[in-house]
């Protein structure tokens, strides 16, 4: 007997249901509206060679076999990946809770209440130990935090130095090896030479922009750069520091020595290694840096009551408004993982956090102490959690690995021949005593069972923190697991995620992610590994790494992948990075424009501009499509300089162009290389390909097709595949080959490896038949949508048939005239009925993009459409003048709960049909916190971390 599908569990539509959508359309099967909406020509032959499919519990079988060839071992390599305990009260009720990973980007600050208050604690921890007042709510990885800090810096350079020409930056010698390679390569095509030396020799007698440095340096030792800073300042040279947070609980923060930013990584703050990744970065700067920092900043504002609120500030900074203009192509953060760094500091508070960082402190003064005993020197002065260690005379470094083999120990090993051992907060006295006793038998000596007393820190005066931090309440109100508990509770009930109801946001897919997709991650063999623990040490990783790089090659068409890039704007870098890389190795380095069409995402441009190319954007027809005979009149024009074109397909305006092979066609025969932006992937897998319509490059966005959870702005994954020609021009890193021609574009080889199992699940528990069904589905129920809609709202693009692609755009712009009605009231609205909002103006100004995905059931989908109905005759009312023009439902909205449970009501309409405007809503009712947040207030008056 078969087992049951995970198919079935996945699509949110049974069979007859299916029958019934399919008559409301006005079909007679799923194939024929297949076949309306997809080109013939673009349809596969075949059907994808994947393994058969899963069920569930014979997944989470082989998940588990898998996981146990990861060794476990004691890491003590740092590098800026540091073991940490996640307190069990956080894991449970965020990491492991669908209410934070499947919420969406909080760009609907009402409904997003719980996760913005959760990030601006982020963003005061950040300020609080930085001593910086403006922090970012969460960048990617630590590298590429130093190379926003180095586009920061030369976005501002003085005019002086602009008209100097003054393009380099000086980067101290000892900056993480992964910090290096992904400056190097985000600065080439930028223009930016790398100055790469000894900060204290440097006499700036080179003109430089900016610097970057390490706190602690790579080393390990911890440097005085107040001299240096001063220096630099007084050179026109702006200042960056790669602090560790952890190590700032003890020493003196660089906003107290004249750091200009300050950025690095959040991981040790609970967050599990997980092999690389993720784990959220940070950027903290000067205020007068507010308009040029990248990502997203959470700021205080205030509602239409006058209620403190939290909302996203400073939005038109967002890549998707500037375009090629944009300060960064940042889109996705790692915003579940910033939260998750929050809750640990709320937890352990300003004490707990010190006594944490004491305590790895004096571990390594003892173990400092006693190597030196054995004649092991350790060359580091000054220092916090690490040693380098020169080794004893007669000791090699190859008895060392083989002992430390033996006791399932990693160090770190310098290619000169030292030894470096970084301690963390899961190091114990009998770990400690372990790492003793192995040296202590190299050279053939006894060692006492007590650790040795030591009494001097090693940290000199000058660099000891004296200034307070995290003295606001939130800090230190929640020291119980109760306490903690109940607080996440009260901030988890302010947002509304996939687990209250369907969002239908259009190119965002956000569709199930399913818990037996989701539990492997809890299991310390994926999340205890170091990302520059020996290969040996990860077969399990790598069989998966592999099994997910062929699988996604099938389903693309494109043979060579990645998996390094960490977010899918970084996908998209990487994508034009590597093109860049084939015209330049074939001696084409005139080769620098890209063709994109105005539909686009944001962030195409802006990665375009980041990676060094000149953007030439491309007309759209009436009907939205690429106009055919613009874009080959350009691309003729540009045929000796032309790099690539970028474009989505489907289109970002949700249907399926019939031209794209001539489209292709076209780029190819003037020399360019086509590059698909994966973001509507969801609507090709098991129907057409990147490589079937003639991509040559695509990346795809894990977080979106296949299944990593939104997680509220992030974790995102951005892998990329590419033709044959162009695997050698990959990006690669040092960790794994210190020679290689091509650097790196993310901090670890694998970027953020440990969600990699929510997607291999995902194609593995689907198979081949899956995958195609929940593509089907998903144009399936928006066709449904477009049908039920069509006739209110209107549809703004169909394709050639009259049919939309797994997205479609409602008409919304001719309702500000005849009711004085926008988007926005149509969105806030939304909210009273328990939905999140489609996605607002975009690619249309004035519109809303709906995408219901597979993963929703008919009647959630009815449920949609009812509330869309509803709000539709609202608008009429206003429009025949029932209700009236200036105090109604639509632009009162949202109503929260404060208000309609208020004594007083002074609106001509009733308090049941402000809350309760459908019957089913009273079943589920979810209540809004805040009234309709003012944005422009919230941006004069910038506030960006706790107040109280």
């Amino acid at each position: 007997m078969q087992s049951e599908q995970f198919v079935d569990r996945h699509s949110g539509i049974c069979p007859n249901d299916m029958s019934k959508m399919l008559k409301t359309i006005g079909v007679n099967s799923l194939d024929e509206l297949i076949g309306q909406t997809i080109p013939a020509d673009i349809r596969l032959p075949k059907k994808l060679q994947l393994p058969a499919p899963m069920s569930e519990h014979e997944y989470a079988d082989h998940i588990h076999d898998l996981s146990l060839k990861n060794q476990l071992f004691a890491n003590y390599i740092g590098m800026g990946y540091y073991d940490t305990v996640t307190p069990a009260v956080i894991w449970r009720n965020v990491f492991e809770n669908p209410v934070w990973y499947t919420s969406y980007t909080p760009y609907q600050a009402e409904i997003s209440q719980g996760r913005l208050e959760a990030l601006l604690n982020f963003q005061t921890v950040i300020t609080e130990l930085t001593a910086l007042p403006l922090a970012n709510a969460s960048l990617l990885d630590e590298a590429t935090a130093a190379a926003e800090a180095m586009t920061l810096f030369h976005n501002t350079r003085t005019r002086a130095q602009q008209q100097a020409g003054v393009n380099t930056l000086l980067v101290d010698k000892n900056v993480w090896p992964q910090t290096l390679s992904v400056l190097k390569t985000r600065s080439v095509p930028q223009g930016i030479q790398l100055l790469v030396t000894d900060f204290a020799t440097f006499d700036f007698s080179v003109p430089v922009f900016g610097t970057i440095l390490q706190y602690p340096d790579s080393n390990g030792e911890v440097r005085d750069y107040t001299q240096f800073v001063e220096k630099a300042h007084e050179n026109g040279c702006k200042v960056a520091v790669a602090a560790d947070l952890m190590a700032l609980t003890l020493l003196t923060p660089p906003g107290e020595w004249g750091a200009d930013v300050a950025f690095g990584t959040t991981q040790r703050f609970g967050i599990p290694m997980g092999y690389g990744g993720p784990s959220a970065a940070y950027m903290a700067t000067r205020d007068e840096f507010k308009r040029d920092i990248p990502g997203r900043i959470i700021g205080i504002s205030k509602d239409v009551h006058g209620k403190p609120a939290y909302r996203l500030a400073l939005q038109t900074r967002e890549q998707h408004i500037k375009r090629e203009r944009a300060t960064s192509n940042i889109c996705t953060a790692q915003a579940l993982l910033a939260t998750m760094a929050s809750f640990y500091a709320v937890y352990h508070g300003p004490d707990g956090l010190k006594n944490i960082a004491e305590r790895i402190h004096t571990y390594a003064m003892q173990l400092s102490a006693q190597l030196g005993m054995f004649g092991f020197n350790n060359l580091n002065s000054t220092y916090f959690d690490t040693l380098k260690i020169e080794l004893s005379k007669g000791v090699s470094v190859e008895t060392i690995k083989e002992k430390a083999q033996q006791r399932k120990i990693n160090f770190r090993y310098f290619v000169s021949g030292e030894i470096g051992i970084s301690l963390d907060e899961t190091t114990t006295e009998t770990k400690l005593k372990s790492i003793i006793a192995l040296f202590a038998e190299v050279v053939g000596k006894q060692h006492e069972q007590a650790l040795p007393t030591v009494n001097n820190d090693v940290i000199p005066t000058n660099l000891q923190r004296v200034s307070a931090y995290l003295q606001q309440s939130v800090f230190s109100n929640y020291r119980s697991e109760t306490d903690l508990m109940r607080y996440i509770k009260k901030l988890e009930r302010r947002d509304i995620s996939l687990a209250h109801s369907m969002i239908s946001l259009g190119s965002c897919t956000m569709k199930l992610n399913a818990a037996s997709e989701m539990l492997p991650l809890s299991s310390p063999h994926w999340g205890a590994m170091h990302p520059f623990a020996p290969t040996e040490q990860a077969e399990g990783y790598h069989l998966l790494f592999e099994g997910l790089k062929s699988y996604l090659a099938e389903i693309t068409g494109l043979p060579a992948v990645t998996l390094q890039p960490n977010s899918g704007a970084a996908g998209e870098y990487t994508g034009l990075i590597t093109i860049r890389n084939y015209f330049i190795d074939k001696g084409e380095t005139q080769r620098n424009v890209v063709l994109i069409p105005a539909s686009a995402h944001g962030t195409n441009p802006a990665s375009a501009a980041q990676a060094g190319f000149k953007v030439v954007v491309t007309a759209c027809d009436e009907n939205g499509n690429v106009d055919v005979a613009d874009l080959k009149a350009k691309a003729e024009q540009n045929k000796d300089v032309l790099a690539a074109l970028m474009i989505t397909y489907p289109s970002t305006h949700g249907v399926f162009e019939v031209a794209i092979h001539e489209i292709c066609d076209i780029i190819h025969s003037n020399g360019g290389q086509v590059y698909m932006d994966g973001a509507n992937m969801n609507a090709q897998v098991g129907l057409t390909s990147p490589a079937f319509v003639g991509a040559d490059v695509c990346h795809l966005n894990l977080h979106k097709t296949f299944a990593i959870p939104h997680g509220g702005g992030g974790p995102g994954v951005g892998p990329i595949c590419v033709a044959e020609h162009l695997a050698k021009y990959l990006p690669q890193h040092p960790a794994i080959d210190e020679n290689a021609q091509y650097t790196a574009v993310a901090a670890s080889p694998y970027g953020s490896a440990s969600v990699l199992p929510i997607s291999y699940g995902y194609i593995r528990m689907l198979g081949a038949e899956g995958l195609t069904q929940a593509t089907e589905v998903a144009i399936l129920n928006a066709n449904y949508l477009a049908e039920k809609l069509k006739d209110t709202y209107g549809i703004v693009y169909t394709g050639a048939t009259g049919r939309v692609g797994h997205e479609m755009i409602l008409e919304c712009r001719h309702f500000k005239g005849s009711a004085g009605i926008t988007e926005t009231d149509i969105a806030k609205r939304l909210m009273d009925f328990g939905f999140h909002a489609p996605t607002l103006s975009f690619p249309v100004h004035g519109t809303l993009m709906v995408e219901p995905t597979e993963s929703e059931s008919w009647a959630e989908l009815d449920r949609f459409v009812e509330a869309m109905l509803a709000i539709y005759n609202e608008i009429k009312e206003i429009e025949s003048g029932t209700a009236d023009k200036t105090d109604n439902v639509l632009l009162n909205a949202p109503h929260c709960e404060f208000e309609i449970a208020a004594d007083e009501w002074s609106h001509p309409y009733s308090r049941t049909k402000a809350a309760y405007p459908l019957e089913w809503v009273k079943d589920n009712k979810f209540w809004l916190q805040v009234g309709r947040i003012d944005n422009a207030f919230g941006d004069r008056n910038l506030t960006c971390s706790c107040q109280c």
